[in-house]
């Protein structure tokens, strides 16, 4: 009896230390709504930091490059800035010293080095990537088997109706990010599937399916074995970024289309097929459908290129019957920013397919190397493809 009165005595003491314990929590700072477009364009930036000492924003793509915040009574630290022209930027927080994404904002730039967040300019008029009130494709996360035994990832859109119409097949866009980004980038920051979902039912471009894969599977493989990721490629003409490019087509020629065309209700043949890339994923792409030609008929380079003695070197196969070449390939493009640091590689390139006969289809336009213009890479070539 003795031990039961003690057993409910200490349930009673349990009982009656609940309030406490709830009373006893901390209470949570003010509410942060960050970031905020304002009408006018200029949009506030805030983060809740009540012991920092200095909150700096960074957003070197639309001008803001350490711009001091300031701090009020409560903690948070605010700045607003602008005007901004309307588009997809990345930013971030330097707090004493330290880069750190934004706490308040959900929608974040996927990449393997950095983890910027990103905000949405909106145009007067709804811009081409622009969420529209129109039927809308479905995006999926897909893990197939990979290279060297590892498992990799995919994004793949599939367009507006698929789901529905379950014996039509269709056409596929293979499309590669660029260094350290992923998989998920040309979804979440080059708005890709919003993009065909306004171009398909504005009829300017076909219904596809659009796989994006993670351009580097040496990273995938290391996090896998719990090892260190491998170094960033810096000469673009190395024998090492060579490498790792063949060993991405690897993956791509001999798992990625076969389980894309196992999986998926698709168009499995060259001329419906495309291949294009951002970057590094530019430069996958060159090679993957030069050393490929009968996997491809279209091939989007959007600010990379091969240089002229690794074509002398690598990629006679296109040189030396420019006729077979250009008919074979019904959409060579490439696409560069006149302050891109990659223009005069890129520039080199076009002259040498130009001297060579090789038919191409040039887009050059103002800016860097940033994801703004991959959207204006994108908005040329998506109406091109399977037409």
């Amino acid at each position: 009896m003795k031990l039961k009165a003690i057993i409910r005595l200490f349930g009673l003491f349990a009982i009656l230390a609940i309030p406490k314990i709830g009373r006893s929590q901390p209470p949570r700072g003010p509410f942060v709504v960050s970031p905020k477009v304002n009408p006018d364009k200029t949009v506030t930036f805030s983060y809740l930091a009540p012991n920092a000492s200095t909150v700096l924003l960074g957003g070197g793509q639309f001008g803001a490059v350490d711009v001091p915040m300031t701090k009020n009574a409560e903690g948070v630290w605010s700045v607003t800035f602008g005007p901004i022209k309307p588009d997809i930027y990345p930013y971030s927080f330097k707090v004493d010293g330290v880069t750190v994404m934004d706490p308040a904002n959900v929608n974040f730039f996927p990449n393997e080095r950095f983890k910027g967040s990103l905000v949405e300019i909106p145009s007067d008029s709804p811009a081409i990537y622009a969420l529209r009130n129109v039927p809308h494709g479905a995006v999926t996360y897909e893990y197939y088997p990979s290279v060297e035994g590892s498992t990799g990832t995919i994004v793949v859109y599939t367009p507006p109706g698929y789901n529905k119409e379950t014996s039509k097949k269709y056409p596929v866009y293979y499309l590669i990010s660029g260094t350290t980004d992923t998989e998920e980038t040309f979804w979440k920051v080059g708005k890709t599937n919003l993009m065909l979902d306004n171009m398909i039912a504005e009829g300017i471009a076909k219904p596809m399916i659009v796989v994006m894969p993670y351009g580097n599977p040496a990273a995938r493989i290391a996090e896998q074995k719990s090892l260190s990721k491998p170094t960033d490629i810096v000469n673009r003409d190395s024998e090492d970024a060579v490498r790792r490019a063949k060993f991405f087509e690897t993956d791509l020629i001999t798992n990625i289309i076969p389980y894309t065309d196992k999986n998926y209700r698709t168009l499995a043949n060259r001329d419906n097929r495309a291949i294009g890339g951002f970057s590094r994923g530019g430069g996958q792409t060159l090679r993957a459908a030069f050393n490929n030609v009968d996997k491809f008929a279209y091939v989007c380079s959007y600010a990379s290129y091969i240089s002229p003695a690794e074509m002398d070197k690598n990629f006679t196969n296109i040189t030396a019957n420019p006729d077979k070449t250009n008919k074979d390939f019904k959409l060579l493009f490439s696409g560069i920013g006149t302050e891109d640091f990659l223009y005069k590689g890129t520039v080199e390139w076009e002259t040498y397919l130009k001297e060579k006969k090789i038919n191409y289809k040039s887009y050059v336009t103002d800016g860097g190397h940033t994801w703004m213009n991959v959207k204006k890479y994108l908005n040329e070539t998506l109406p091109l493809l399977f037409k």
